[in-house]
Order: structure tokens, then sequence, then C-alpha cells
């Protein structure tokens, strides 16, 4: 694990019903609304029992024309972990975030944020309180 410091990233997402067990449903939607998924930066969102898929906007975005919503994910300090081949492990990612946030003190005004860098790559990251 390492601590990394993110910008925040404009995003257009769609709220996952029924929390993290709705996220592929809410991912489905959200990539309708989507020309391409090459290239595309996606995340998930996970903060008072509320998840959401997102991806980060893009200038030829037209979230207003489209059923998703507008936000922007928190930028600050945070705690990375990598899970390799994350869809074999989807099952990993809850109780590895447990983990993570029992060794350190959890920033919970800030989302946990799932970041799918590739289909094999997913990094987790845990808000952490600055210095």
């Amino acid at each position: 694990m390492e601590v990394v410091v993110i910008k925040e990233i404009r995003v257009m997402y769609v709220v996952a019903e029924n929390g993290p067990e709705g996220a592929k449903k809410a991912f489905d939607k959200l990539e309708k609304h989507l020309t391409t998924l090459k290239g595309r930066k996606f995340y998930g969102t996970f903060l008072n029992e509320e998840y959401m898929a997102c991806v980060e906007l893009e200038e030829q975005d037209s979230p207003s024309e489209k059923e998703v919503s507008t936000g922007i994910i928190p930028g600050g300090r945070y705690l990375k972990k990598k899970i390799e081949n994350w869809m074999e492990n989807l099952d990993k990612i809850g109780s590895t975030f447990g983990s993570m946030a029992a060794t350190n003190a959890e920033d919970k005004s800030r989302p946990r944020i799932e970041f799918y860098r590739s289909m094999k790559e997913l990094f987790l990251l845990l808000p952490i309180h600055d210095e």
C-alpha cells in the first residue's frame, strides 16, 4: 500500500440501486451513454451507503442530454492498494477496504474510490486525513 494525492475528478455518474450490489447495472446504464469505452477512466465511489458508477468527464460529453448526473470526486490524500484480475476477485473489494480502514484513520467525509485502470487492474483508494 502507498499514500497518493489525487486531484479532484469531474465525472458523469449513475447512482446504483442497492449500493455496491447494483454496481454492474449502474455501470451498464452509464456505458450506454458513451460513444466509446476506449480511453475512458471509470470509477466507483462509495459514501454513506451510496454507490455511484462514474466516468471522467471529457470535452465531447453532453451530460445534460443524457440520463446521467455530473459531480466531482474529491481530491486529497488516499491510501492505494491494487487488486489484480479484479473481475475474478470482486468479493475481495469490501474486505480489502475493511483491512485498509482497520489500520488507517479513514476520512469519512470523502468517498472510497475504485479506479478501474484496465480490465485486469483495479486500484482501491481509501480517503485518509491530511497530515
